[in-house]
Formats: structure tokens, C-alpha cells, sequence
């Protein structure tokens, strides 16, 4: 896989930071387990339920070696959002995320819960989630 990193750009790979100082390309030549700059949610940002599961989720995978607090925070904030969430495709898409996770595969749980917030949006607006069609 190749990255192109732009000068001062972060790069999480499997939990170590490496910070580019000038553009570079870079190839992956094996299974890793990375995560770009632009990706990484801030803590401050993390102001809804979901985000607060996608940060969950982000230390998981940016902290690999000692992930087992952020594990059983994952099992607990899901639990919590499973118990409340009235929407078909809110509660599928959690389950999708819960399956990658269990699957250790954390970068594609990240992708899932990014696709959720547009519905999350529209929940917390008050207004009925627009379906995936409607939304493309």
C-alpha cells in the first residue's frame, strides 16, 4: 500500500507515531495496522455517543499493546448505545461495527462508526435518519 504524507504529517503504525518532515511516499509492504492524521478525533471532539465509540475504538487501534481498558470501555459503550438505539439501521450498523471489533479489525470499525454519524446527526436533531440511498 503506498501513503503520501505531507511535510508535519502524523502517521499511527501499529501504535507507534512517525511524523513526516517534508513530503514523502511511503510503502507498506505488510499487514499493518495504521491510522492517518486527518482520522485521529481529539478528545474535545468526541461530544456525542458515537464519537466517544469512535475514540474508544481509535485507542484500540493507536495503543494496540494496552488496549485492554479501552476493550472493556468498547463492551460498555456498546452495550449502552445497543440498549437505546430505536433505529434498524443505527443497530445494524453498531452490530457491524461490534462484529469488526470482535474480528480485530479495528480500522474497518472505524469506517463503520464515520458512516453512523450523519444518522447520529439526524437523531439528535430530532429529525427520522435518512436511508444510506437517500443520503448518497
Amino acid at each position: 500500500m503506498h501513503l503520501s504524507l505531507r511535510a508535519g504529517e502524523k502517521i499511527y503504525i501499529n501504535g507507534a507515531v512517525l511524523r513526516a518532515d517534508r513530503k514523502v511516499s511511503i510503502e507498506l509492504l505488510n499487514d499493518v495496522t495504521f491510522l492517518l492524521e486527518a482520522h485521529v478525533m481529539k478528545v474535545e471532539d468526541a461530544v456525542t455517543p458515537l464519537r466517544q465509540l469512535y475514540f474508544i475504538v481509535q485507542i484500540m487501534l493507536m495503543n494496540p499493546t494496552d488496549s485492554d481498558r479501552a476493550a472493556q470501555m468498547f463492551e460498555q459503550s456498546m452495550r449502552s448505545l445497543l440498549s437505546i438505539a430505536d433505529d434498524g439501521m443505527l443497530r445494524a450498523g453498531l452490530q457491524n461495527v461490534k462484529a469488526h471489533v470482535d474480528a480485530g479489525r479495528v480500522f474497518e470499525a472505524l469506517k463503520a462508526i464515520r458512516a453512523l454519524f450523519p444518522a447520529e446527526a439526524e437523531i439528535l436533531r430530532g429529525a427520522a435518519p435518512a436511508s444510506p440511498i437517500q443520503a448518497a
